[in-house]
């Protein structure tokens, strides 16, 4: 059964989620980031501009280049994508989407990173509802209360 996690009271997601990032690499064989493509956008930046000591290396569905992507697709430990669907990976999955992302059953683990805004908690609340509605025990991450 899959693992899942929420980090919650989160106030900027992408930078949250880029620190998130450097330390799941480590653990992990593969991380597979939902968004929409506005957040999925600034997280790719966000990605691209950390020092060199920090880079992770990433695939954005979409990409163009032929050969290079296809490489690039194969050898990344992190994906952005819109769907889940295209993975061929399963380890972790980290969703920044405001519904229940489909196919989360098939990784490891879950993690849901929810900002401050009153909407996306109240999204949250609703798949909060959702998985534990068909017995998943979920890990509870409050950001606010660490500082």
């Amino acid at each position: 059964m899959t693992e899942i996690a929420f980090h919650f009271n989160i106030p900027d997601r992408v930078a949250y989620l880029s620190r998130l990032l450097r330390k799941a690499v480590g653990r992990a064989d593969s991380i597979v980031v939902v968004a929409e493509p506005a957040t999925l956008d600034k997280l790719d930046r966000k990605l691209w501009e950390l020092s060199a000591t920090d880079f992770i290396g990433h695939w954005r569905e979409g990409q163009e280049g032929g050969a290079t992507a296809a490489a690039m697709q194969e050898c990344a430990r992190v994906w952005l994508t819109g769907d889940v669907g295209s993975c061929a990976r399963h380890d972790v999955l980290v969703s920044l989407m405001p519904q229940v992302p489909a196919g989360f059953e098939q990784f490891a683990r879950l993690i849901e990173v929810v900002s401050q805004d009153e909407a996306d908690r109240a999204q949250a609340r609703e798949r909060w509802r959702y998985y534990t509605s068909r017995g998943y025990q979920i890990q509870r991450h409050d950001v606010q209360v660490k500082g």
